[in-house]
């Protein structure tokens, strides 16, 4: 037990030496601290597998503490108090603690439990072991057997699912074996893309999954009727990270139905949010609106239209329809939203577009600081479900839990973190994504890259009769040859779209009702 650090938090920790005596004698090592505040901060600086945690503490009480680590760790909390009052017991119950303890306790009783705790944490860890040794075989096979959408949307699910319980158990072996199946996917959906991406618009394969220009017209518009729809887009939201929030909304909420659809390429917002509120792919759009549509290179904003777009969907299908637009870009537009929610329920559809998961996406390309806080795939998600806890867009949800609503949860595109650079060689108006490029003459390794040579082949524009598109695959990035080291230092390791990838593509549909 020597290795097992355990953290007691009480403002009479003083009292309690015997106890700790008792514990550090079985080979435990005990730090305690006398008030949550500084137990927030042992926290934050060193690794603990349980903390004991007085519920009765002048300051930040215990409940609040606990809420408060629950934050930043999924270490196993045990509740102790003096009280045995049924609300105090189901708040921490509610909060997820993984016991609870009525003082006075003794000795045995804090080594039972911790044992309990700890052979729990093994039995789980161990079971796991087992059963991804068991199953790697077979995600090997739906790997390789994988021909369809529809196999590559459910290996996906199966993927994110299991690298969730991966973040619990920390057990990096496992880990380096999972990420490099997830590599191996990443790769072969690559080659199902590039083989099967053009017929989805020819005509020539029915089979095709339920694209970005579809959704409001196939999805939302039929949900207009007696009550107002609430289209909540999060730019940049992966399946991961829904499933990271997916709790707090359960809790809230009715969940109708959980899918997934594929963002049309490039996976960029320009191109994908575009055509989810136009209905129409991006060349329909060049060439029906050209006054809506900016091309890569030109000046101004790439999402100016948004709503223009969506009226005139909805004014072409002849639906009557009072329609609210909301962009949310900060935290007082989010918080304004909030205090607006009842003049929102005149509406028959209301757009909220939430854009802190691309500002983080692109902060860890920019800022040393958030580039050390999501230095992998978990703590990349903790971030998110910290943010979403607290965000104002929880409290909007929570505010529409109390009114007789439905709410669509989706995204325009995931995003990847990408590690291997790409050489090219182009001209200098050839456009700046590191996942794809449009442009003339760009020479390239045609084997690392999705070439389309003619744009009309994948609904897309052709502004100049030599344009083409090529598009990165799993984690690669383009990179000029003539600056090649600047781009690898500055962008590997960051997160960015317009590829193909399983994360950029295969992204969140979620229908919500309220339980009222």
């Amino acid at each position: 037990m020597e290795n097992f650090k355990i953290l007691w938090v009480d403002d009479e920790v003083e009292l309690l030496k015997p106890h700790i005596l008792f514990l550090e004698e079985k080979g435990f090592k005990v730090d305690t601290s006398s008030n949550g505040s500084d137990a927030i901060q042992l926290i934050k600086d060193n690794l603990f597998h349980i903390i004991f945690l007085d519920e009765n503490m002048p300051g930040l009480s215990g409940l609040e503490t606990l809420e408060k680590i629950k934050d930043i760790s999924n270490v196993p909390v045990v509740m102790i108090t003096k009280s045995e009052e049924e609300y105090l017991m189901e708040d921490a119950i509610g909060s997820q603690i993984s016991d609870y303890l009525i003082k006075p306790v003794n000795p045995n009783q804090i080594l039972l439990c911790v044992k309990k705790i700890l052979d729990n944490n093994r039995l789980i860890h161990n079971k796991f072991q087992k059963d991804y040794r068991g199953g790697y075989m077979e995600i090997s096979n739906l790997i390789n057997s994988a021909s369809t959408y529809i196999d590559w949307e459910n290996l996906y699910q199966k993927l994110v699912k299991l690298e969730l319980q991966l973040d619990l158990l920390n057990d990096k072996a496992i880990e380096e074996v999972f990420l490099m199946q997830k590599k191996e996917a990443n790769t072969k959906f690559f080659k199902f893309i590039k083989e099967n991406y053009s017929s989805w618009f020819s005509g020539q394969n029915p089979s095709r999954p339920s694209l970005s220009h579809e959704v409001i017209r196939n999805n939302i518009l039929p949900l207009i009727k007696d009550k107002p729809i609430f289209f909540i887009l999060i730019d940049n939201l992966r399946l991961d990270q829904w499933y990271i929030i997916k709790p707090l909304i359960e809790d809230f909420f009715t969940i109708k139905s959980e899918e997934t659809y594929y963002s049309i390429l490039p996976t960029s917002t320009q191109y994908s949010r575009n055509a989810i509120f136009s209905g129409l792919m991006p060349s329909d759009i060049y060439q029906k609106t050209p006054n809506y549509w900016v091309d890569d290179n030109d000046d101004g904003g790439k999402n100016l239209y948004e709503f223009e777009l969506l009226k005139k969907l909805i004014k072409s299908l002849n639906i009557d329809c009072k329609t609210s637009f909301n962009k949310i870009l900060n935290l007082n537009a989010g918080k304004k939203l909030v205090n607006n929610v009842n003049d929102l329920l005149n509406n028959n559809l209301n757009v909220v577009i939430y854009n802190f998961v691309d500002i983080l996406s692109h902060a860890k390309t920019d800022i040393k600081m958030i580039k050390e806080l999501a230095n992998n795939e978990k703590s990349y998600r903790d971030l998110t479900l910290t943010w979403f806890r607290n965000s104002p867009l929880f409290s909007f949800l929570k505010e529409l839990s109390k009114k007789n609503v439905d709410i669509i949860i989706t995204t325009d595109h995931g995003t990847i973190n990408v590690n291997q650079p790409i050489q090219i060689v182009g001209e200098k108006n050839i456009s700046t994504n590191l996942r794809y490029k449009k442009g003339r003459r760009i020479n390239f390794n045609s084997k690392d890259v999705y070439y389309v040579k003619n744009p009309n082949d994948i609904k897309l524009p052709r502004t100049n009769l030599s344009s083409m598109y090529i598009f990165a695959g799993n984690e690669n990035f383009f990179a000029y040859r003539n600056n090649f080291n600047h781009y690898v230092t500055y962008y590997k390791n960051t997160y960015q779209h317009g590829g193909v990838s399983m994360q950029e593509m295969i992204i969140p549909y979620v229908h919500l009702s309220t339980k009222i």
